[in-house]
């Protein structure tokens, strides 16, 4: 099953540029005061591109960003190249030029062979050679691809895990669940037995409304970490959506027969479900708790049993999990 959805490839091998560079830079050209001390991105100069690009990538790789103030897709690509080199944590670094204040080293590197006649124009240099470059402004994740690609060629493997789950997160939080599906997927294809890129996957692909995916997912899980809490509460937050989605369909009859009769319990837990597939995660809560307050052992705690299947599909450090937990204590231990 292949969850990663498919994307072009960035960048190409510039065989052409490639031993060019440095013979078209003059001499004189010498090292000089760094734009930012000990950073792993900074800003680069006519007299600092030596030390700072050419010198710099004999011990580790260096992406050069040609912009110019005019250019509209350079000041998109720029927060997306920082974000990610942070990422990297100093296994790549980033030096910026603008090509209007350095005219005559763009000069130079157009005569190398290096096409700056377009921009943005991103170069991945390597022991003082081109290994790679990629044009216009691409979006992070084919941004993370290309990066992934010149530590591989620079000896320096793929980004960790760590950092593609940070990674995917941050989609999530700014609404790329597509990015983060591919996150996610990369992840498991370096570490089958990650058990977090597994349920990120699955509760993705979820929210994506792709639960058939969701659901093969699940079955491709490794059988030892089948039962992780990650894995288990992806595994409840599928459930309770298809369960939630025949719910909604009887939502209001059923939030009228609660309050036609408030110790109607089966109504209340079929609400509850509805509640909590609409993302009203409180007000499912406090069904649940209705019934346990009022009958803890009703069909052999039922309502219990529900709300921990909540806990697990929202998250133990969900705070609406938090805050019904702790209602949940005060009933059973009061």
């Amino acid at each position: 099953m292949e969850y990663l959805i498919g994307q072009k490839q960035p960048g190409g091998r510039q065989a052409g540029v490639q031993g060019g560079v440095q013979g078209g830079l003059r001499g004189d050209m010498s090292a000089g005061e760094a734009g930012t001390s000990g950073s792993f991105i900074r800003d680069a100069t006519e007299a600092t591109f030596m030390r700072d690009v050419l010198e710099a990538s004999r011990t580790v790789p260096v992406l050069v960003d040609f912009w110019a103030e005019w250019c509209g897709p350079c000041r998109q690509l720029t927060p997306v190249l920082e974000k990610v080199v942070t990422a990297a944590r100093g296994r790549v670094h980033l030096v910026k030029v603008d090509i209007e204040a350095c005219r005559s080293l763009a000069s130079q590197l157009v005569q190398a062979g290096l096409p700056l006649q377009s921009i943005p124009l991103v170069a991945a240099f390597w022991k003082g050679q081109i290994l790679d470059i990629f044009q216009g402004a691409l979006p992070e994740s084919q941004i993370r691809k290309f990066i992934e690609g010149v530590l591989s060629a620079a000896g320096g493997g793929q980004m960790p895990a760590s950092d593609l789950l940070e990674a995917a997160a941050l989609a999530l939080e700014e609404g790329r669940d597509e990015d983060a599906v591919g996150f996610y997927s990369e992840v498991i294809g370096e570490e089958p037995e990650n058990p977090q890129a597994w349920g990120g996957l699955v509760r993705t692909l979820a929210s994506l409304g792709n639960e058939e995916a969701a659901a093969a997912a699940l079955e491709d899980v490794p059988e030892k970490i089948a039962h992780h809490a990650e894995v288990e509460g992806a595994r409840a937050a599928l459930e309770l959506r298809q369960e939630g989605r025949r719910a909604a369909a009887e939502a209001e009859s059923l939030r009228a027969r609660v309050e036609a009769s408030p110790d109607d319990f089966e109504a209340r837990c079929g609400l509850a479900t509805a509640l909590n597939a609409a993302g009203d995660r409180e007000a499912a809560a406090e069904e649940l708790l209705y019934v346990i307050r009022a009958d803890r052992e009703w069909k052999d705690g039922a309502a219990k049993q529900q709300l921990f299947r909540f806990f697990d599909a929202w998250g133990h450090d969900d705070p609406a999990t938090l805050r019904a937990r702790r209602r949940l204590s005060s009933l059973l231990f009061s």
